[in-house]
């Protein structure tokens, strides 16, 4: 039977190759990453929700508004049944529609503020780890130097 490969433990070891390299920045970025994934999960399943109730109200409001114009009625009243109809519905699309439209704008909106601020988190985890990175360097040329003279 095969082996299921420890992806983590390769992971680390590669990691550790590279003696430059902070892993703990690395973790943070990580992190950061999961985090954004986790609030842009958020935001989207919120729209999804907001989108579904919208559309079961309008389903159900258009069920209502058949069962009225398939009810039995003088014939002259089909005629008024199936204006009122098309009028409440043709109503009911523009009143749905400017609804599904505020949701998709609230989500628009909140993507953008959500990248806005993970471009922040990005170029600071980013920053932190170049300069961590610097010292280090830095430090390993004057061992160098030092040893060499």
């Amino acid at each position: 039977m095969a082996k299921t490969q420890d992806y983590t433990k390769m992971m680390s070891d590669m990691m550790n190759a590279f003696p430059m390299m902070d892993q703990t920045a690395v973790q943070d970025i990580f992190k950061t990453q999961a985090q954004m994934g986790e609030k842009m999960s958020r935001i989207v399943l919120e729209a999804a929700e907001q989108s579904t109730e919208l559309s079961n109200a309008w389903t159900k409001e258009t069920i209502s508004r058949i069962s009225y114009v398939s009810g039995v009625k003088e014939p002259a009243d089909y005629t008024r049944a199936m204006t009122d109809f098309a009028s409440g519905s043709s109503e009911a699309t523009a009143e749905k529609m400017a609804a599904f439209a505020e949701i998709a704008k609230k989500l628009q909106t909140e993507t953008v503020e959500l990248m806005l601020a993970a471009g922040k988190d990005f170029q600071k985890d980013a920053n932190a780890a170049v300069a961590k990175a610097t010292d280090q360097a830095t430090g390993a040329a004057k061992k160098a130097t030092a040893s060499a003279s």
